[in-house]
């Protein structure tokens, strides 16, 4: 059997046992991506006034935005309804990792992500009144938004996700 062949049933498998050490795992991801998205905005929220940029080099500067509603800035002014959305969607996929029959290795891990980065953003609206955006990558084509680590984490666990489960979870 291939490496790639055992990592896929490894990710793929069904949990039976282990199940409490995997939502540590689950436990673990969410608080530190939690934990450095809200260092990420703090430090940009202390250090880097609102509206300016540091040019970190010619494709990436830090620019420190408030979005004030969600995902690419739609309905601004009312951010409470993604925050709210947030907090069922992140409940409800604990709910299915703690209830669910064939969770997979890989959905811990990758909710994890989603959780942690979910929960920084939710929680950024609280403490801040607004998310606080700053990644800004230039010279990309019809691109002009800018995004947090909150964001980053969100999509390192929802890309492997849907590859994993569209291309190698079939049953």
């Amino acid at each position: 059997m291939s490496r790639n062949s055992e990592l896929r049933l490894f990710l793929t498998a069904p949990v039976t046992n282990r199940r409490g050490s995997y939502l540590l795992g689950f436990t673990l991801i969410s608080a530190a991506c939690l934990a450095l998205s809200q260092l990420g905005s703090y430090l940009v929220n202390t250090r880097i006034p609102l509206g300016t940029s540091v040019e970190i080099n010619s494709v990436l500067n830090f620019t420190h935005i408030r979005n004030l509603g969600g995902v690419f800035g739609m309905a601004q002014g009312q951010g409470w309804i993604f925050g709210l959305f947030s907090i069922m969607l992140i409940a409800a996929l604990v709910t299915y990792l703690v209830r669910g029959r064939k969770v997979r290795v890989y959905e811990f891990l990758c909710f994890g992500f989603i959780a942690g980065g979910g929960l920084s953003n939710v929680l950024d609206r609280l403490v801040y009144g607004s998310v606080i955006d700053f990644i800004d990558v230039r010279g990309i084509p019809f691109w002009n938004y800018i995004f947090n680590t909150a964001d980053t984490f969100i999509h390192l666990g929802l890309w492997p996700m849907l590859f994993i489960g569209l291309l190698w979870h079939r049953d």
